[in-house]
Order: C-alpha cells, then sequence, then structure tokens
C-alpha cells in the first residue's frame, strides 16, 4: 500500500492530503530509471577499462609469458651470435690462414635472404614485428652455421692433407749421427776427387762405414731401386708427392723394391761404395718439381739447434766432395 502525504493550508489551518498527478510520477519514474541506466553504464565502462575479468588475465598472463620466452629466446640468440662471429675470426685469422685458404666474406657469412617475403604468414597479429625480427635473427643464425660448417670440413680436408704433405717432406738425416762418421761434403761447388776441378756437388755426403742403415728421410713410393744411373752406383730415389723427390746413390744393398711404400724413418738400404765413389758414404740429394735444392734445409725433424748449426758449418766448407 502506498503512503499518503499531506500538507499544511495555512489560509484553512488545516491538513491537505496530497495529489500526485500521473505525469509527475511517470516523470519522476523516467528520471530514475534514465538515470540508473546512466550510472549502470559508467560502472560498466569503468569495469570494462579497470577491472579486469579472468578471462582477460589468463590471456594477459599468457602473453606476458610468451614475450618473457621471446626475450629469453632473443638473448640466447645473441649468445649464439657472439660465439659463431669468435668461430668466424678464429677461423678466418687462423686456421684458413695457416691451411693457405682464402677467408671468408662477411658479407657470405651473414647474408640474408633476397626474393619473396619468407615471413608474410606472420603479419597481422599485435606482436607480429617482434616474431619476423626473432624469425629473421633465426634464420640467419642458421644460415651462418651452415656457412661455418662447411668451412670447418673445408679445413679438416685441408689439415689431413697438410699432415699428410708434412710426413712426406724429407725432414730427417738419412743417417743416424750415432753411425755417422763425418758430414764429408756439402750443397754447392767443391773439388771432383777425379778430376781435381771444381764443379757443383748437388747433394750432401755422408761419411759412414760400409753396412750402416739409411733410413727414408719422408713418407713416400719407391720410384727407383737400381743401378741404372750413371755415378750414383746402387741408389734409390722415393718419390714423395707434392713435387718432392729424395735420392740415396752409392748403396751396399737396398731394403726396399720399387713401387714399394715407406714412412719416414723406415730402413731402406745400407750404406756402400758402388758407382763414381771414392770412399764408403751415402750421396743425398732432394729434388723439388724436378729441380735440386740444398739437403740441409729439410733437417728439422732430426736435430737439435746445436747439432744443426755443426752440420752447417761443416756443409758450407769448401773441401772436396767423395763423388
Amino acid at each position: 500500500m502506498s503512503k499518503v502525504k499531506y500538507y499544511y493550508d495555512s489560509e484553512s489551518l488545516s491538513y491537505k492530503k496530497i495529489e500526485r498527478k500521473k505525469a509527475t510520477a511517470f516523470k519522476y519514474t523516467f528520471i530514475f530509471l534514465l538515470a540508473s541506466a546512466f550510472f549502470a553504464f559508467i560502472m560498466v565502462f569503468i569495469s570494462s577499462q579497470y577491472v579486469e575479468s579472468p578471462k582477460e588475465r589468463a590471456l594477459k598472463r599468457e602473453l606476458q609469458n610468451m614475450q618473457l620466452q621471446y626475450g629469453l629466446l632473443n638473448k640466447k640468440m645473441q649468445q649464439a651470435e657472439a660465439v659463431l662471429n669468435n668461430i668466424a675470426d678464429r677461423d678466418n685469422n687462423i686456421y684458413r690462414v695457416y691451411f693457405e685458404a682464402n677467408p671468408i666474406p662477411d658479407e657470405q657469412r651473414k647474408a640474408g635472404f633476397g626474393g619473396i617475403n619468407r615471413y608474410s604468414n606472420l603479419e597481422g597479429f599485435d606482436n607480429s614485428k617482434l616474431i619476423i625480427e626473432s624469425n629473421k635473427r633465426l634464420d640467419i643464425l642458421q644460415k651462418q652455421i651452415v656457412v661455418q660448417s662447411r668451412s670447418l670440413d673445408e679445413i679438416a680436408k685441408l689439415a689431413e692433407e697438410k699432415e699428410k704433405l708434412l710426413a712426406a717432406i724429407p725432414a730427417i738425416q738419412p743417417v743416424s749421427n750415432e753411425d755417422l762418421t763425418r758430414m764429408a761434403s756439402g750443397y754447392g761447388m767443391r773439388s771432383d776427387p777425379f778430376t781435381k776441378v771444381r764443379k757443383m756437388h748437388w747433394g750432401m755426403d755422408f761419411t759412414a762405414p760400409r753396412g750402416t742403415p739409411i733410413y727414408a728421410s719422408g713418407d713416400g713410393v719407391v720410384a727407383r731401386a737400381d743401378s741404372n744411373s750413371s755415378g750414383y752406383g746402387n741408389h734409390i730415389r722415393i718419390d714423395h708427392g707434392y713435387g718432392y723427390i729424395s735420392l740415396y746413390a752409392h748403396l751396399y744393398k737396398y731394403n726396399v723394391r720399387k713401387n714399394q711404400k715407406v714412412k719416414r724413418g723406415d730402413l731402406i738400404g745400407f750404406v756402400g761404395s758402388t758407382g763414381r765413389s771414392e770412399a764408403p758414404h751415402l750421396h743425398y740429394e732432394v729434388f723439388k718439381d724436378g729441380q735440386r735444392i740444398n739437403p740441409i734445409n729439410f733437417y728439422y725433424g732430426s736435430l737439435t739447434a746445436e747439432e744443426f748449426n755443426k752440420m752447417l758449418e761443416h756443409a758450407s766448407l769448401e773441401n772436396q766432395s767423395l763423388d
């Protein structure tokens, strides 16, 4: 039941009943509803702007986690790029220099990808720029790894070839110092023992008793083991590859045969005095690309610095050769 309201009439000195018109009541009702609707809209707007729903909170946490993961991914890529740059620097300035290979330019190592847009499927999202940049860096990093991997494969092959080269070069004295009487004559102009005329002596003469062991000065294949070369008598030639050949002359007898593979330090024959020889000794020569070169430059594999200096001193004397 609605309440009845009265007002005091001063003229009649009595209370009179207030009569509310329907239009007025409707107006007040409308104003109340409009105010309520406006207030409700304001509350909804405020809550939508400042109050998150459970779904929005979950999505926000997911987005923050994704941004964190991308941040960690970028940090790991930075570390990987730093490590790869260090490897590339050593590759260009140490490995490739040592093995005489051309360095790989940065334009090739760090080149991007031209042509079509590889990342069009990643466009149109809220964080497209972040995602695309991360994918670009990852793709370039993968390409750098491929380039570096191929370079290391090349270096491995060069190292294997270098190892073969170092093993093949005639690098030891063919007669052991324990068995050596003396280094009789070196490379250069010497007096011929038979004609006494000065002429070019193309090798080194190692004086040693007959039957003294002779060793291969480097890895190779026996190209000759015969006496069919004027003046050398029984002699051996070893083809070391890479343009190197070593010759061992005036042998007493052989310990190898033609086409036999030998390693540095293998016993190949014995000192003698066959052919054009004045006394038992080993005449030793080294060829490079068909040209005779001074064998004294190739003893780094068996002599100490003191022994080498002593040999150098004896080899420089312009004495008489033994062949």
